[in-house]
């Protein structure tokens, strides 16, 4: 009995240390710091001193008549592309800034992260290159970015497009059976990553780098999320090189795609039904864009919230998917939709 003990706690203090271990995050590799990666793209400092990297693209931002500020999805960056014509982005006088959200690309991580400083990180990014009003668009789980906008700082917008947008399974507004419905319809690595989101985002880190179960990081080449108009456009994307795609979660996946997850998915301020009609005299427009098709965002929720926010424009598209804003057509449909051109 006496050998018994000792070993029960060696055992026990090697199990303890290999949790922490588990679920402690590497440090981040900060862009510009000693052994970090380099700072290649042009970025503002904010005023509690972080850094957010940006890319602009159309007219001249003197020149724009609409300016369009996108937030971009998870796993992705300022150096997403879209499918806007030259032609329409002289004809429209459109001007496009593009920025890694926190903790991606170049953009410094903020462990302090929420739904809220989402808004102000976009103000602030605004304040710095000097524009007093501005679009925004939400592509997937950068949609939420835009709700906070639409919450927190409507006096600066003059329109928003939530494209394929990210729903919160635990948002009060929806009703429990449709929502469990919505969230049960997932394929099961995305439910797990979710619900341990919103319930032990303490457990995130563990739970995506864990080999021993299907989480959603081996979900990510899963074609069966994808319907054919998907994987077309995947197909053809594959076919075009994107110098921007290694930089996405440089500074560790923890601080850009885990802690993305976590905000996303934590618990909420407000929710839809709390904001307040940012354009009450029609002088501009807010648009839900969402494809039939889209088995990542199921359909039937941003349907139910668009029947319950009545001054949001909902664009239902038959055959798309959750691809649908690089289909040329649609986005630039999207587009001219945000700016209330015809």
């Amino acid at each position: 009995m006496a050998m018994i003990v000792p070993i029960v706690v060696a055992v026990a203090i090697v199990l303890l240390v290999w949790i922490r271990k588990a679920l402690k995050p590497t440090p981040s590799r900060i862009c510009g710091s000693p052994g970090g990666p380099p700072v290649t793209s042009p970025r503002v400092k904010l005023s509690d001193g972080r850094h957010l990297a940006y890319r602009e693209f159309g007219c001249p931002k003197e020149e724009a008549r609409h300016k369009i500020i996108v937030c971009h999805g998870y796993g992705s960056s300022k150096d997403v592309t879209l499918p806007v014509s030259q032609e329409l982005v002289e004809e429209l006088k459109l001007y496009f800034l593009f920025f890694d959200r926190a903790g991606y690309g170049e953009s410094d991580p903020y462990p302090s992260r929420s739904v809220k400083s989402e808004a102000y990180d976009v103000q602030e990014l605004a304040d710095k290159l000097q524009i007093s009003k501005f679009y925004v668009m939400g592509i997937s789980m950068g949609a939420y970015s835009v709700w906070s906008c639409l919450k927190y700082i409507p006096h600066r917008l003059l329109g928003a497009s939530l494209v394929v947008p990210f729903v919160h399974y635990w948002w009060p507004c929806f009703p429990s059976n449709l929502s469990r419905e919505a969230l049960l319809r997932l394929p099961l690595p995305q439910q797990c990553a979710f619900r341990i989101a919103h319930y032990a985002p303490w457990l995130i880190y563990w739970w995506m780098t864990q080999k021993w179960f299907p989480s959603l990081s081996m979900m990510t080449e899963n074609m069966e999320l994808f319907n054919k108009s998907d994987l077309k456009i995947i197909e053809r994307l594959s076919k075009v090189p994107n110098p921007g795609q290694e930089k996405i979660h440089q500074q560790g996946e923890y601080e850009s795609l885990h802690r993305d997850m976590i905000t996303a998915f934590g618990k909420w301020e407000f929710d839809p039904l709390d904001i307040s009609n940012p354009f009450p005299n029609n002088e501009g427009s807010v648009h839900i864009w969402q494809g039939y098709e889209d088995w990542v965002i199921p359909f039937k929720l941003n349907r139910y919230l668009s029947e319950k926010i009545p001054w949001i424009h909902y664009h239902e598209v038959p055959d798309a998917g959750h691809m649908l804003i690089f289909d040329s057509n649609l986005c630039e449909a999207a587009v001219k939709a945000l700016c209330q051109v015809a």
